[in-house]
């Protein structure tokens, strides 16, 4: 079976348009590394460098220090699914943080983005 596209994307690539999501509707870079460092562990250092070595999504959630037990308590629809019935893992993993994003964009307050275990 082959791997879905996005699992091969690099996440460099797709970063920007995370931060330019956000940057529309008034949040900024430092939400989205926020987000991002709380989704998987990182921290800011350890993010840019992976945005750096351009890896893709399947490296990067795999070389993830830990991930956030709460991501769990994400839920809701993104492109049509909801991101709790997703059963192939990475791809939960990568829905996740598009609906934090969303959620950010949205104008969400942190706090309820980052939820808390």
């Amino acid at each position: 079976m082959t791997k879905h596209r996005i699992f091969t994307t690099s996440f460099s690539s797709v970063y920007p348009h995370y931060v330019a999501k956000a940057e529309k509707k008034g949040r900024t870079k430092e939400e989205v590394d926020e987000i991002i460092c709380w989704l998987t562990g990182y921290q800011q250092e350890e993010l840019e460098a992976q945005i750096e070595k351009k890896v893709d999504f399947e490296t990067f959630f795999s070389e993830a220090p830990q991930m956030n037990t709460g991501r769990t308590l994400i839920k809701g629809v993104i492109c049509g699914i909801r991101v709790e019935d997703i059963e192939e893992p990475l791809m939960q993993e990568i829905r996740y943080l598009d609906k934090l994003i969303d959620e950010l964009a949205k104008g969400k307050a942190m706090e309820k983005i980052l939820r808390s275990v």
